[in-house]
């Protein structure tokens, strides 16, 4: 082992009958990870920030669960914590420096549990200022709003963003704003000034009764009318699984047939150290300011997750795991 702790508090799953949510049993008694290789790092988990993933792909099925995670499993995957060992490549590391990151993919070992291993080549250091709860919702959400804009927008484009006031739509509005587009947005109508506070240029209110906002209310529909409002030659970037048969009908459904008539990408997350340690600068500096809607402590983890799923929640979710 990397650590004479031979046991560890954590929440773990086997199942997601009903949800995940619904699985989730508390222990003090779970086996921690396993010795550490290269450029391993093993982290005390101080604050884990929730994303949709971290229920969505357990639930995927048996396959998922015992071929790709493992389990008994923790979930979550977004984290700051401190350094409690360091494999011997990963020299840029050593006990007790404060690191926040992504763990990449589900795993046996997540967030949700006192210790986690992550890779080096992915760690960022914490920036002198910026709160742990903060840098713990940059790995997913952050780097999923950054990398979604990224190589597909200008300064001067006008942007659209469907959702502002989700995790991610929160980020996106502001790193659109710092890459100097015009940004057009939805959200429902207690959340019109919100989004305006984040430097969204216009906010379509989707409970109105308008007819453009009808069309961009339902998923199905949104793809298929991007062409009234997406330049031609510009992109249009699905964040998130909307279901296969969503995904199947944009990819293959021609235009002429009454598809989509624009640039079509389902955006896949990477883990990219570079993007981390632009998104902590910026955050350091104010440039972007983390929206958190409800901090839980580890044994509210359940309640967290029931949040996360309500769809309600006004920025990040986070479960403080261990004390900092």
């Amino acid at each position: 082992m990397a650590t004479e702790q031979s046991k560890m508090k954590a929440w773990l799953y086997t199942d997601t009958t009903n949800g995940l949510e619904n699985n989730l049993s508390f222990t003090s008694e779970a086996r921690t990870p396993p010795a550490l290789r290269n450029d391993d790092v093993l982290i005390t988990v101080l604050s884990a920030s929730l994303n949709p993933a971290d229920y969505k792909f357990p639930e995927m099925g048996l396959l998922m669960r015992k071929l790709v995670i493992g389990t008994p499993a923790s979930p979550g995957m977004d984290f700051c914590g401190r350094v409690v060992a360091t494999g011997p490549d990963a020299t840029n590391f050593s006990p007790d420096q404060l690191v926040y990151g992504n763990l990449g993919k589900p795993c046996q070992f997540g967030t949700l549990a006192d210790l986690i291993v992550a890779s080096a080549s992915l760690l960022v250091h914490l920036p002198e200022g910026v709160e742990v709860d903060h840098a713990a919702t940059l790995g997913g959400t952050g780097q999923t709003a950054y990398q979604s804009l990224k190589g597909y927008v200008s300064a001067d484009d006008k942007v659209f963003i469907n959702g502002g006031s989700g995790g991610c739509g929160i980020f996106a509005i502001q790193i659109a704003k710092v890459m100097g587009c015009h940004v057009t947005t939805t959200c429902s109508t207690k959340n019109v000034e919100f989004c305006r506070g984040l430097g969204a240029d216009e906010v379509i209110d989707y409970t109105a009764e308008e007819d453009l906002v009808a069309s961009l209310r339902y998923p199905a529909t949104l793809y298929r009318q991007s062409h009234h409002f997406l330049a031609p030659g510009k992109t249009f970037v699905q964040v998130g699984v909307p279901g296969m048969g969503t995904i199947a009908e944009r990819m293959l459904l021609p235009g002429f047939l009454g598809g989509g008539k624009r640039k079509y990408v389902i955006f896949v997350t990477k883990n990219n150290r570079e993007d981390l340690v632009q998104l902590g600068e910026w955050v350091q500096k104010g440039t972007i300011k983390v929206q958190l809607d409800t901090a839980y402590e580890l044994e509210d983890a359940v309640k967290a997750f029931k949040h996360l799923r309500s769809g309600r929640a006004r920025g990040k979710i986070i479960v403080h795991v261990a004390k900092s």
